[in-house]
């Protein structure tokens, strides 16, 4: 019979890969945290010492020396609570992916994680080796089992760890955000605890990592699968959960976002820890008074803070003056510093070079991209002389057909959305409006335009964006055929000049910049194309 109460706290901290001394740092105040808040034991996400994911950083055996001196001062820490934190370990013959229990000043037992993700953009059988046995601890007369994410996803690793004499399951997780990803984790978290009759205590990492958010999320929940705590989306946090036996004591909800609202706060984290990870100090982008750029703006003004946000405005011949005047108006109510710089000089300079080698020639979009290119290397100036990133504004849509410009409005270092479809934008954007108005509605409600040319419209090159992003989505994130889509009721023609676009401008996407991933099935990471490849010709005959 159990008699002792249990309190677990669940550290939601955000982690930085490689920073193993930090992370450690991070650790400790989350500890002294927990300590207070009189728990037993502290739950820290997967890969918690060196952040998720290293990636070829495994490979290093320095890694591992540094680790071994981690390890020791977590032993320390552990003398009067106990620790669960993970972490890579290397027995020179294979990595495996742990969770190691400190306690009573050592390191008690370690669970090495047996369902190991290779798909999307998990890569974990390149680096780590399967474990294959259960492990259950003991504390405070509880019989704690432990699991590593992909774990739970597994009927088969839950129950085997019900069957060792687990009263309660514990997974330590890197689970990364897309759209819908907490409701599906639901079903599954709470299908385990059905099958197990086991509460379940779910530790999320929270953080931007190059392509990816972390959400967060963690959650607690009873032998029947009802949520009892949940701790925020896309913030950190640390909350103690009292357990006796198989009940759980607490009862703690923090608010649930809805989908927009989710959404726009993982970009928002993805900008934020990208700048601060790597040391920049403030971010610029090309800001034209079409509805991309104003996102973007919006996004990093949140992310950052105004006085960090510089926004260039680089008109030509065909701007209207609507745009510039929108685009002001939208840096003043963010209170951004914005700057108009005119490129007609510059491309002006380059047509009269390039018109002894240009004659005889029709004009096309050869004279678009150059507009476009001379405001890519008027950010990147500025970027090298203040030491600014340069933020990119492309998004889903555009990048999948390629209607983007190499080395012009592609130039840039993150990319905030370019895993949104363009109805998306809008949606995000009015979403983002409804919580003070950072947007002029001008922007938001005129046709969309690359403005490269007199009275020129997206449509008049693409097909209209609902139509657009939706055999995108069939094609690129659900593998549809042609028959597929056009039994869908797409015309034919329309699918097929959409997926050739598609094939044919990888190449692009491959030089373009990262940017985080948010559907279920981004560019990069997830769908990873061969550029040259003759798979046109089986798809379209």
């Amino acid at each position: 019979m159990v008699t002792e109460t249990l309190n677990v706290a669940l550290a939601q901290v955000n982690f930085v890969v490689g920073d193993l001394r930090g992370n450690l740092s991070r650790i400790e105040s989350a500890v002294a945290a927990a300590k207070e808040q009189g728990a037993h034991l502290v739950v820290f996400p997967e890969l918690a010492l060196t952040g998720y994911p290293p990636e070829d950083l495994l490979y290093r055996p320095d890694l591992y020396a540094t680790l071994e001196e981690m390890k020791t001062r977590l032993c320390e820490l552990a003398s009067d609570i106990a620790l669960l934190v993970g972490y890579p370990e290397n027995n020179g013959n294979s990595i495996f992916n742990v969770v190691g229990f400190f306690h009573n000043g050592r390191l008690e037992a370690s669970y090495h994680k047996r369902m190991l993700p290779n798909y999307g953009v998990f890569d974990e059988k390149r680096y780590f080796t399967a474990g294959h046995e259960p492990v259950v601890i003991t504390l405070r007369e509880h019989r704690l089992g432990l699991l590593i994410c992909e774990d739970l996803w597994s009927p088969e690793a839950a129950r085997e760890t019900r069957e060792a004499g687990a009263d309660i399951l514990i997974s330590i997780n890197a689970s990364p955000y897309e759209e819908y990803k907490l409701s599906q984790r639901m079903q599954v978290l709470s299908a385990r605890c059905h099958e197990t009759e086991l509460p379940l205590v779910y530790v999320n990492a929270i953080g931007g990592q190059d392509e990816l958010v972390f959400d967060g999320n963690s959650l607690v929940l009873d032998s029947k699968g009802e949520l009892k705590v949940s701790l925020p989306h896309c913030s950190e946090s640390l909350a103690v959960v009292g357990f006796r036996k198989r009940e759980v004591l607490s009862k703690s909800l923090a608010s649930e976002p809805e989908l927009y609202e989710a959404l726009y706060q993982a970009l928002v984290l993805a900008v934020r820890d990208y700048v601060e990870k790597n040391g920049f100090r403030q971010v610029l982008l090309g800001l034209s008074g079409g509805i991309d750029s104003a996102l973007t703006l919006a996004i990093a003004a949140d992310a950052l803070g105004a006085d960090r946000v510089r926004a260039v405005m680089m008109p030509y011949n065909y701007t209207a003056q609507m745009s510039i005047d929108d685009a002001k108006a939208q840096a003043d109510i963010l209170g951004c510093k914005f700057d108009v710089v005119p490129i007609e000089p510059m491309v002006s300079s380059f047509l009269t070079q390039l018109a002894p080698l240009f004659s005889g020639t029709e004009t096309d979009t050869t004279e678009e991209n150059l507009q476009a290119r001379c405001r890519g290397t008027l950010l990147m100036a500025l970027s090298n002389k203040y030491g600014a990133l340069v933020l990119t504004t492309g998004n889903k849509s555009e990048l999948a057909v390629g209607y983007c410009t190499l080395y012009g409005d592609m130039c840039g270092g993150f990319a905030p959305i370019k895993d949104l479809p363009k109805t998306l934008v809008y949606a995000l954007s009015r979403y983002r409006n409804q919580n003070g108005i950072v947007i002029p509605q001008r922007v938001i409600d005129r046709p969309p335009s690359a403005e490269l040319a007199p009275d020129q419209k997206d449509e008049d090159s693409l097909p209209p964006y609902d139509m657009l992003d939706e055999i995108i989505d069939g094609y690129v994130e659900r593998d549809m055929s042609v028959d597929d889509l056009v039994a869908q009721g797409y015309p034919a023609h329309r699918v097929k000049d959409v997926i050739k676009l598609i094939e044919r401008n990888e190449y692009k996407r491959r030089q373009g910049a990262i940017g985080p991933k948010v559907t279920r099935r981004n560019f990069n990471k997830d769908r990873r194309m061969p550029i040259t490849h003759a798979y046109l010709k089986t798809v379209l005959n």
